[in-house]
């Protein structure tokens, strides 16, 4: 209960946030333009909070926080007096419909810019991309790819972290092969041609490196407890943090993932378990509860958190820069994440990139519980992250979303002539039929996954 609240206020601010610069880029802009703005919502539905300013504009805080919108005086909609005529949105140039229109999404390019400035400032913790194991039979083992190298560069892009080189990979969905720089123990460079004639992101939560046989280095668990969930299997068991688990039924435990699939393999069934407890040893039996796993099996759940060895010396760091290079820095990043995000749009319309990985509000809620609770670095990056996304979104040609309306727009500018009611019309519901589908499928993948 509490996972669910907390993903649910950190939803709520996350997208109260997006939200509110998203509809400030429309009502700043159409201000600036002359247009009277009769309404600035956050949420949809009952309205919670609202009050005006001095120019009869009416702000709203509505019930439910998924959207908003800013409702400007136009004859198409409404009576206008002849003497405000000239405050309607229809009555302004196509030029300034467009900016208007286009200031939603603008907005949100702009902060996630400052947002990754902030960042940047804040100072940011990144691990160095060391490869930790290679999947046998994968397009990197058959690339000569290796454990404890270091990727250095993918394609031309220079890689310092391993969020570096998923997007660099990422931008190389539907290539024939990719060429990786890497460095080996001996600080020998070399460059390996991975082959990704072929590849697609078509399987659900597989990330790309994984998808390629790539799995970053981690520091080993060890079987020594760190931490017991309360009520669970282990608590039961009356076992201990600082235990170290040597056997299970008299068989030796060598890892933690051999532990780990003894216990999954285990549920409902009683184990004796050999452990050190400070200078003695302890005979306890431990029955590890039963839960469904991912693809709805029966698995064994023990209810503990391995100690984890440390972090070699030098493999992570925290970076901070100072506020022109971080600005620049979150310029850059910007683009790159609006240049990835329409790449994967064209890739979902190509098949490159399986429609399994698009999220929707739950997948976004626990994203943002999950960043949240990492600490306001990780909380900017999401939120600069999900900033691109919503206004790349809001770019698609749907005559529901601001793309849209840019479409007939730009149409009208080249036309010298608005696109006719009656299409607009049909487009609005062709678009909002579109949307409804993307939404529902979208909620069908996040619960899929719960």
């Amino acid at each position: 209960m509490f996972d669910f609240l907390w993903n649910l206020g950190s939803f709520i601010l996350a997208l109260g946030i997006l939200v509110t610069v998203h509809e400030y880029g429309h009502f700043w802009v159409a201000r600036k333009a002359g247009v009277k703005v009769l309404r600035f919502s956050i949420g949809f539905g009952k309205p919670l909070l609202t009050w005006r300013d001095k120019l009869d504009t009416e702000y709203v805080i509505a019930a439910i926080p998924l959207g908003g919108y800013v409702k400007m005086l136009d004859e198409r909609v409404d009576d206008v007096p002849s003497e405000q005529r000239h405050l309607s949105f229809n009555a302004k140039s196509v030029q300034a419909r467009i900016a208007i229109v286009a200031a939603g999404p603008m907005a949100n390019f702009i902060f996630a810019i400052f947002a990754l400035a902030a960042m940047y400032m804040i100072g940011v913790q990144s691990v160095k991309p060391v490869v930790g194991t290679i999947n046998e039979g994968s397009r990197a083992e058959q690339a000569g790819i290796l454990p404890n190298q270091h990727i250095l560069k993918i394609g031309d892009e220079d890689i310092g972290t391993w969020q570096d080189a998923t997007f660099a990979l990422m931008a190389n969905l539907g290539n024939k092969s990719v060429a990786v720089t890497v460095r080996n123990e001996q600080y020998q460079e070399q460059i390996k041609t991975i082959n990704i004639d072929g590849w697609k992101l078509d399987q659900q939560d597989v990330p790309p490196l994984a998808s390629l046989g790539i799995v970053p280095f981690r520091p080993q668990a060890t079987l020594t407890i760190a931490a017991i969930t309360v009520n669970s299997a282990a608590a039961e068991a009356k076992l201990q943090v600082g235990d170290t688990i040597f056997a299970v039924n008299g068989e030796t435990i060598g890892s933690w993932q051999q532990l780990v699939n003894v216990i999954e393999q285990s549920a409902n069934k009683s184990l004796q378990f050999s452990v050190k407890r400070q200078d003695s040893m302890e005979l306890l039996t431990v029955t590890p509860k039963g839960r469904a796993g991912n693809e709805g099996q029966l698995q064994g759940f023990l209810g503990v958190a391995p100690v984890v060895e440390k972090w070699p010396d030098g493999y992570i760091e925290t970076r901070h820069y100072g506020p022109l290079d971080s600005i620049v820095r979150g310029v850059n990043e910007t683009w790159r994440l609006i240049a990835l995000s329409f790449d994967m749009i064209g890739n979902l319309i190509t098949g490159q990139v399986s429609v399994k990985n698009l999220s929707g509000p739950v997948g976004i809620a626990v994203g943002a519980g999950t960043s949240v609770s990492y600490g306001l670095v990780a909380f900017l990056g999401f939120l600069a992250l999900i900033s691109v996304n919503l206004g790349v979104f809001n770019l698609l040609p749907l005559p529901v979303l601001d793309g849209g309306h840019l479409m007939y727009y730009i149409i009208e500018l080249f036309r010298k002539k608005p696109v006719s009611e009656k299409t607009q019309e049909f487009g609005f519901k062709v678009g909002a039929l579109l949307l409804i589908f993307l939404t529902c499928f979208a909620l069908f993948n996040d619960v899929s996954r719960l």
